[in-house]
C-alpha cells in the first residue's frame, strides 16, 4: 500500500496516520472490545437457553411379539437393544447382553455367554462363572399388553431366574 493510499484510508477513517496509539489507549480499547465480546456471548447463551440441548430419552420398553411366537427352545437376539429373549418349558426370559464389567457386548456360546473384551464368562442364566465381571447379567421384566403382545421393560431389572409364565 502506497503512502497516498494510506493517507486516503486514514482520512476516510478520520485517523491521523502519523500519530502512534499510546499503550493506555490500546489497553482501553482492548478492554472495551473484550467486554463487548463477553456481553455478546452472554446474549447468545441467553437466547439459546429456552431451547433444550438434550434429546428426549429413548424408551427402554419394546415389543417382542406374541407368546405363541416363542416356541420352547426359541432364542431371539435384539441387537439394537442388546437383549436376548429365551424360551424354555418354564417361560420366557429377557436378559441383557451388556457385560457388567465395562459394558462390552457379550456373545452367546454353547455353555452360556462370553465377553470378548476382558474374558468374563457367564452361564446360561447369566451368572458369573469367571471374572472380572462383578455381577450377573441383568434380567428384565416381561409383561403382556392388552392386545396380547409381550413388552420388555429394559428399565426394570428383575431377579435372576424370573420368567414370564406362558
Amino acid at each position: 500500500m502506497s503512502t497516498g493510499e494510506k493517507n486516503g484510508l486514514a482520512c476516510r477513517l478520520n485517523i491521523d496516520p502519523d500519530k502512534k496509539i499510546s499503550r493506555r489507549d490500546f489497553l482501553g480499547l482492548s478492554a472495551t472490545w473484550a467486554c463487548a465480546a463477553a456481553w455478546a456471548l452472554t446474549l447468545i447463551g441467553l437466547l439459546k437457553f429456552p431451547k433444550p440441548a438434550l434429546l428426549p430419552d429413548i424408551s427402554n420398553k419394546f415389543k417382542i411379539g406374541k407368546p405363541e411366537d416363542f416356541l420352547v427352545g426359541t432364542v431371539k437376539i435384539f441387537e439394537d437393544k442388546n437383549v436376548i429373549i429365551l424360551r424354555d418349558e418354564e417361560g420366557i426370559l429377557a436378559m441383557s447382553l451388556v457385560c457388567t464389567h465395562l459394558g462390552c457386548i457379550v456373545s452367546k456360546t454353547s455353555k452360556g455367554f462370553a465377553c470378548p473384551c476382558h474374558g468374563s464368562r457367564y452361564d446360561e442364566k447369566g451368572r458369573v462363572i469367571r471374572g472380572p465381571a462383578p455381577r450377573a447379567l441383568d434380567w428384565f421384566e416381561i409383561s403382556q399388553l392388552p392386545g396380547g403382545k409381550l413388552l420388555v421393560d429394559a428399565g426394570k431389572r428383575v431377579p435372576v431366574g424370573t420368567k414370564y409364565a406362558v
